[in-house]
């Protein structure tokens, strides 16, 4: 059995940092309006001139120094965005040619905040099939520009940020015992296109436009999704709620994480929160989390970790690992 192990982790904030006392100056909220509802305190936002390609390349060259691996070891790179630089190309082939990786296949996948946990489950096929040794997978987003600044139900949840993983095939034993990506989960419902949007597109407005967000479904969707996919991911590899050391959720709203935590009666300190320094990044939170935790020495080796998300589509996900 061949499995996708993570050997490294890089995140990458913007420098600018936008609490909500700044925004408060700009639209209806305050500071207090918006932890009791969210649990976000601040919000990095990319630099103008500063693309998603840049946040990603940051992050990837931190990941790859900590693999102890150079870009040209490098047989693919998934990027999972929702704001690419350009409509087209891929964001990841600037990546790919900003980081030297001349021999890797470069691709993005768009499944908004669940768009890492898509893009692993993908790689881990990859390596599964043995079409790829040495995986980059990169979450990045400069959501930022996707909001309406005097929108306070959305503007004040997201922020901009990208964090990646090295991930290198490795031979295991088929069992819980192996090490990296154990089992996956994805789910999709477009019923819910309209309930968590963006009103613009190429072949609609030839526009942009900004982030729609019917919240009260939303939340109420999300718990139920992010719940059920932990517990059948676990089911899928053989363990339990119990065996989990760290669930690493989609930081959407502390709320949201609160409540899937209680459904599954999971203690506070085996969950991972960054909700409140980076908001929303969508698709780049749970690396982000990964690679915080990681640098910070709370990610041990032979630890049982879950990671899930929701987002737009409405899709979600979850993956079990063993670090």
């Amino acid at each position: 059995m061949r499995r996708a192990r993570i050997v490294g982790t890089g995140a990458y904030l913007p420098a600018r940092v936008v609490s909500n006392e700044e925004l408060s100056r700009t639209v209806d909220t305050s500071h207090e309006w918006i932890v009791q509802r969210t649990g976000i305190e601040q919000r990095h936002i990319a630099a103008d001139g500063e693309l998603t390609s840049d946040l990603a390349c940051a992050a990837a060259r931190e990941a790859l120094q900590k693999a102890g691996l150079d870009a040209d070891r490098l047989d693919l790179i998934i990027v999972a965005t929702t704001t690419p630089d350009h409509t087209f190309p891929a964001c990841a082939a600037a990546v790919q040619a900003k980081l030297g990786a001349d021999r890797a296949v470069a691709f993005d996948l768009q499944a908004v905040c669940s768009g890492f946990v898509f893009a692993l489950a993908v790689a881990d096929n990859f390596v599964k099939a043995g079409q790829a040794e040495t995986i980059l997978v990169i979450g990045a987003e400069t959501f930022s520009r996707l909001l309406d600044w005097g929108d306070r139900r959305t503007c004040v949840l997201f922020g901009d940020g990208a964090g990646a993983v090295v991930l290198r095939a490795e031979e295991g034993t088929g069992t819980v015992f192996d090490h990296g990506v154990l089992a996956t989960l994805l789910g999709s419902d477009g019923r819910h296109y309209s309930d968590l949007w963006v009103d613009g597109g190429p072949s609609s407005t030839g526009t942009t436009g900004h982030v729609q967000m019917n919240g009260r479904e939303v939340f109420r969707f999300a718990v139920n999704a992010l719940t059920t996919a932990t517990r059948r991911v676990l089911e899928i590899g053989g363990l339990e709620v119990d065996d989990v050391d760290w669930l690493v959720p989609h930081q959407a709203n502390s709320r949201i994480l609160d409540a899937v935590r209680r459904n599954l009666g999971l203690p506070e300190d085996r969950m991972l929160v960054t909700v409140g320094r980076h908001a929303n990044t969508s698709a780049a939170s749970v690396p982000l989390a990964l690679a915080e935790a990681s640098a910070a020495g709370r990610l041990r080796p032979n630890q049982i970790v879950v990671i899930n998300a929701m987002g737009g589509g409405f899709t979600w996900g979850a993956a079990l690992l063993r670090w």
